[in-house]
């Protein structure tokens, strides 16, 4: 069988039980070898994170400790550049071989909006897509994307067969949890417990992390 590597990105601003429930969701589901939570360093295409790639980094490895099926890849935090995605896809695939299968993980909103990524045509030469359904997002039916999704759309069996190039729709049992949320809770002096890893929340309050002002 085909080695198969996935990647989900991300600020993990901060690291809570949904990013790290899907994650282990993904790789149960698809069979993946590896599962990679990749923290970018300056997001493209939202504000920059309230913390620093380091702290969101700490985090990270903080919430893995007890799950070693999951692993940090900071690759991006590396670079002191705009975190684009292809440039990570090339990296990666020059480091893995061109048989690995790699799989990057994107939510519809994201993927909606792929077409205004760098070199998003190029994407499916390096990877194969994943993309999760968020609840209040749909994939779009019109447009350079929606064809995109048509031509590329296969079921999860493709990742065995191929190294890159198909997009893939799973059904996942999503945590409706956000980031955004849990960053206007502890602004708010609100206790986030139970949303995170009790390490992650220990650290943010000890790092006095996303307190108001």
């Amino acid at each position: 069988m085909r080695n198969k590597i996935g990647v989900l990105g991300g600020t993990f601003d901060p690291i809570h039980f949904g990013h790290l429930r899907l994650a282990l969701e993904l790789k149960q589901s698809l069979g993946l070898s590896q599962m990679r939570l990749m923290p970018c360093h300056r997001p493209v295409h939202r504000d920059e994170p309230q913390v620093s790639s380091a702290q969101r980094a700490e985090m990270i490895r903080l919430a893995l400790l007890d799950c070693p099926e999951l692993t940090l890849d900071e690759r991006e935090l590396r670079r002191d550049m705009p975190s684009y995605t292809f440039d990570t896809l090339r990296s990666l695939r020059a480091e893995l071989g061109a048989e690995v299968s790699l799989i990057w993980a994107m939510g519809t909103d994201a993927f909606a909006a792929l077409d205004s990524w760098n070199r998003w045509q190029e994407l499916l030469d390096y990877t194969h897509l994943v993309v999760i359904e968020r609840p209040g997002f749909s994939l779009p039916d019109a447009g350079p994307v929606a064809r995109l999704l048509q031509q590329h759309r296969a079921p999860a069996s493709a990742l065995d067969e191929l190294p890159a190039g198909a997009i893939v729709l799973p059904s996942l049992r999503l945590l409706d949890i956000s980031a955004t949320g849990i960053r206007a809770q502890l602004a708010a002096g609100e206790s986030a417990q139970f949303l995170l890893p009790e390490s992650v929340r220990r650290y943010i309050l000890a790092e006095g992390l996303y307190r108001q002002g």
